[in-house]
């Protein structure tokens, strides 16, 4: 199996690489109001995943008023159950700055793939662009 890469966007040609892959998979697949999608791009720290050279996934991570918030991980369909998506959540979480409260919002279908990495579930289900998911924050495993 080929090892996956992730680097930090830095380049333009990187960051488009990055949207195409976030339309495809939230507008296209999972039918998110393309309105919804494009948000908080300038403030956030983006992440590229490659699988022999093709760009596969993407993340990001930005700094909010509750602490740092994971966003926006999606990996191609054909690319899923890869090791791509753990790949990121390790880069990711790797980048972001020490002593802060880190928490996402995890789609439902998402929550047992964050749990295995150490976010714990907080509160009631809610919604966000007609889909569910649960607060989670994240408690390292030591």
């Amino acid at each position: 199996m080929e090892s996956v890469i992730i680097e930090k966007i830095d380049t333009q040609a990187m960051q488009e690489q990055a949207w195409e892959i976030r339309k495809k998979v939230f507008v296209e697949e999972q039918e998110v109001d393309e309105g919804l999608e494009w948000d908080h791009e300038e403030e956030s720290v983006h992440f590229l995943a490659t699988l022999n050279g093709k760009a596969v996934g993407t993340a990001r991570w930005r700094e909010t008023g509750k602490g740092i918030k994971l966003e926006r991980f999606a990996v191609l369909p054909e690319y899923r159950n890869q090791k791509v998506g753990e790949a990121l959540l390790k880069a990711v979480l790797e980048d972001v700055p020490g002593n802060h409260r880190v928490y996402l919002h995890a789609q439902l279908a998402a929550e047992n793939f964050y749990h295995r990495s150490g976010f714990e579930p907080v509160g009631d289900v809610f919604y966000e662009a007609g889909i569910g998911h649960h607060l989670m924050v994240w408690k390292p495993i030591s």
